[in-house]
C-alpha cells in the first residue's frame, strides 16, 4: 500500500524533486535518513544526480553545504583539520577541516585511502573531531552524503562492511524514466535553487524530537525483531544484521512514520525502507545482492503479523 507524505513537508519534497525529476522515493529516502540522524551512502553511476540531490536538498533546508571530492593522496587531516602554533599569539589554533559544515558531501569516498576512510567515518559516529588530544564537536545537525561508484575498480578502496553499517541507508538514483528525461532535456530541472530556506533551524530540531518520539508498538518491534532474527538464522546471508543495523532500521522506520503524517509506526514504514538499510549489511550466500531481493527474502519468508 501506497502511503502519502504528510502536507506539511510536501513543499519541501517538490521543491528538492523540482530538480530530480522522477525520484520521489529516493528525495523522501533521504529526508528520512535526515530526520533520523542517520548519514547516507549513494551508490551509482557517475551523471544520474547524487551531487544535485546533495546541493538541492542542503539549499532547501537551509544548510550551510560543503564538499569533498576524494582523492588517492588526501590525508586525514585534510579533512578534520589541523593544530598549529601561532608565535604571534603563543597558543595552538585550530585549523577546521572542511568536515566542520552541517552538510557534508564526501564524493567518491571510495578513492580515498582506508585510513582516510575511516577519519571521517570516525567522525560521522562520533560528531566531533579529535585533534593532538583535544576534541571538538561538530557542527549540529551534522549530516553527510557520501558518494560512491560500484561499477568503478581501478583506482579504488572498497569500504569494509564495519565502516559501511556506518550509514543508516544506502541506495542509487538510477537513471530517470522517459517521460522525466524528456523533461530534463528540455531544461524543465534546469531551476535556479530557492532563494530562502523552507525550514528553520528551530524547525528542524523540532521533527529530530518528533521523529525520534514516533512510536513503536510492541507488535512492531516484534515484527522488527523477527526480521532481524531472519536475516541472522535463515540461512540466506552471510552474516546477519547488527544491533547497529537493527537501530537504524528502528530510526529509519520512524522518521519515515513521522514523514508520512504519524507519530507511531506501522508495517508499511519498515517495508518502506528495509531494503535500503539492509543492502550495504548484508550480503547473499549466494547470487547479487540487491534491495529488491531483500525485500523479497524478508517479506515473503517475515509475514507482517509475526
Amino acid at each position: 500500500m501506497r502511503i502519502e507524505p504528510a502536507a506539511e513537508f510536501l513543499p519541501v519534497l517538490d521543491a528538492i524533486e523540482a530538480h530530480l525529476l522522477g525520484k520521489r522515493h529516493a528525495v523522501t529516502l533521504t529526508l528520512a535518513a535526515f530526520f533520523a540522524r542517520g548519514h547516507l551512502l549513494l551508490e551509482d553511476i557517475p551523471g544520474v544526480g547524487k551531487t544535485t540531490l546533495a546541493k538541492t536538498f542542503a539549499a532547501v533546508l537551509g544548510l550551510p553545504f560543503g564538499r569533498i571530492q576524494f582523492t588517492s593522496d588526501m590525508l586525514p587531516s585534510d579533512i578534520l583539520g589541523i593544530s598549529y602554533f601561532d608565535a604571534k599569539e603563543g597558543r595552538f589554533i585550530l585549523k577546521k577541516g572542511p568536515i566542520f559544515t552541517p552538510f557534508l558531501l564526501a564524493d567518491e569516498i571510495n578513492r580515498a585511502m582506508p585510513k582516510t576512510q575511516s577519519a571521517l567515518l570516525e567522525a560521522m559516529e562520533e560528531r566531533q573531531v579529535t585533534i593532538d588530544g583535544v576534541s571538538y564537536p561538530l557542527p549540529e545537525p551534522f549530516f553527510v552524503i557520501a558518494t560512491q561508484n560500484p561499477h568503478e575498480e581501478v583506482g579504488t578502496f572498497p569500504l569494509p562492511l564495519s565502516q559501511l553499517d556506518r550509514f543508516i541507508c544506502s541506495f542509487g538514483i538510477g537513471y530517470p524514466d522517459r517521460e522525466a528525461e524528456r523533461k530534463i532535456l528540455q531544461g524543465a530541472a534546469h531551476i535556479p535553487l530557492p532563494e530562502k530556506p523552507l525550514m528553520t533551524k528551530e524547525r528542524i530540531e523540532s521533527l529530530f524530537v518528533r521523529a525520534a518520539s514516533v512510536r513503536l508498538s510492541d507488535a512492531m518491534l516484534d515484527y522488527l525483531q523477527a526480521l532481524v532474527a531472519f536475516t541472522r538464522t535463515g540461512g540466506r546471508f552471510v552474516t546477519g544484521l547488527s544491533t547497529r543495523g537493527a537501530l537504524a532500521l528502528a530510526s529509519m522506520t520512524k522518521s519515515w512514520a513521522m514523514i508520512h503524517g504519524r507519530d507511531y509506526a506501522v508495517p508499511d514504514d519498515l517495508q518502506a525502507v528495509a531494503g535500503e538499510v539492509c543492502v550495504h549489511r548484508l550480503r547473499f550466500e549466494e547470487g547479487p545482492t540487491t534491495i529488491e531481493r531483500i525485500r523479497h527474502e524478508l517479506f515473503t519468508h517475515v509475514p507482517s503479523d509475526t
